[in-house]
């Protein structure tokens, strides 16, 4: 019991940040909760944290080791709530993480209502455009947009993703429509800039030769258009295009709610290329936690409303 109850504190203080709020949390004084830490660290023979007036600190090791004692823990709770009259319940914590604007947009809130429903279960989500390395700075989840590189990453599909090119009602009335995506070259394009990842530029589905009928042997090309503006930032793109300064071509997730409320139009749709996927990635492990796998499925029954999209409001 002892050594539980050191996991369990060495858990509750690292996701809460402090001695004191687990102490609180626990109902005990902090000179208890740190006598516990000292003594699973002297037990274990390595430091797991680095504890200051300020903050705490988990160490390289200690980092680890929390992964393993959630995963432990929340093992236990499982069996023991399978057993128990009132069913499987999840708990311990979940970190996840998912690219900023699509998880300012999607991700960000949906996360108090997954919680409403599983109040056991505290959440950590991170937003950040740049490539999380999830197994390795202990994630348990990460939702991710387009095509996925090799990875000893697990995925699970959560729902398509198409890119468009949109304008707004009154940038087409006064421009007008570009029939091919040739044509591009004679509108105001809304791209991002030469340094940002999007390097292969606009894809579009296209007929593989002179001859082929519609819908068959058509190839995907890419296409680098120019315009007078241009940004790193794709939600800036978003916005001017929002305000009638051209043509861009955005993901369906960013884009739909715009379009079902007339504020947007796409053009080219028979260009589209082939929708790419959203997805849930977690590491290989052989029991996935729970709290883990009703967060994917809880994400997969909202992504797969068909007025889920539609029905996002602007962030």
């Amino acid at each position: 019991m002892d050594k539980l109850k050191q996991l369990e504190t060495f858990a509750s203080v690292a996701t809460r940040g402090s001695l004191t709020a687990a102490a609180k949390a626990e109902g005990v004084a902090p000179a208890i909760i740190g006598r516990r830490l000292d003594a699973l660290e002297a037990r274990l023979g390595v430091k797991l944290m680095v504890r200051t007036t300020r903050r705490i600190t988990l160490t390289h090791e200690g980092s680890a080791f929390l992964e393993d004692c959630q995963r432990l823990l929340t093992d236990l709770a499982n069996a023991e709530a399978s057993v128990s009259a009132g069913g499987v319940k999840a708990s311990g914590h979940l970190r996840i993480t998912a690219p900023a604007g699509f998880g300012r947009r999607h991700v960000a809130p949906l996360v108090p209502h997954f919680r409403e429903r599983h109040p056991e279960v505290t959440l950590s989500l991170n937003l950040s455009d740049r490539v999380v390395d999830v197994a390795g700075e202990g994630y348990d989840c990460a939702v991710r947009v387009g095509d996925l590189p090799d990875s000893s990453l697990v995925s699970v599909r959560l729902a398509d993703n198409r890119r468009l090119c949109v304008a707004t009602p009154k940038y087409l009335q006064q421009h007008g429509r570009p029939q091919t995506p040739a044509d591009l070259t004679r509108f105001d394009c809304l791209v991002l800039s030469s340094d940002a990842s999007q390097t292969r530029g606009w894809a579009f589905s296209m007929p593989a030769s002179a001859s082929a009928a519609d819908g068959a042997e058509r190839e995907i090309v890419h296409l680098r258009p120019g315009g007078p503006l241009d940004c790193s930032d794709g939600q800036v793109l978003h916005e001017w295009c929002l305000a009638g300064y051209g043509i861009a071509w955005r993901s369906t997730w960013e884009v739909e709610a715009d379009i079902a409320a007339g504020r947007l139009e796409a053009v080219l749709e028979d260009h589209a290329a082939p929708p790419n996927g959203i997805y849930a990635l977690f590491p290989q492990r052989k029991h996935l936690a729970l709290r883990v796998r009703l967060w994917i499925d809880f994400l997969k029954h909202h992504y797969g409303q068909a007025d889920f999209w539609a029905g996002a409001g602007r962030s």
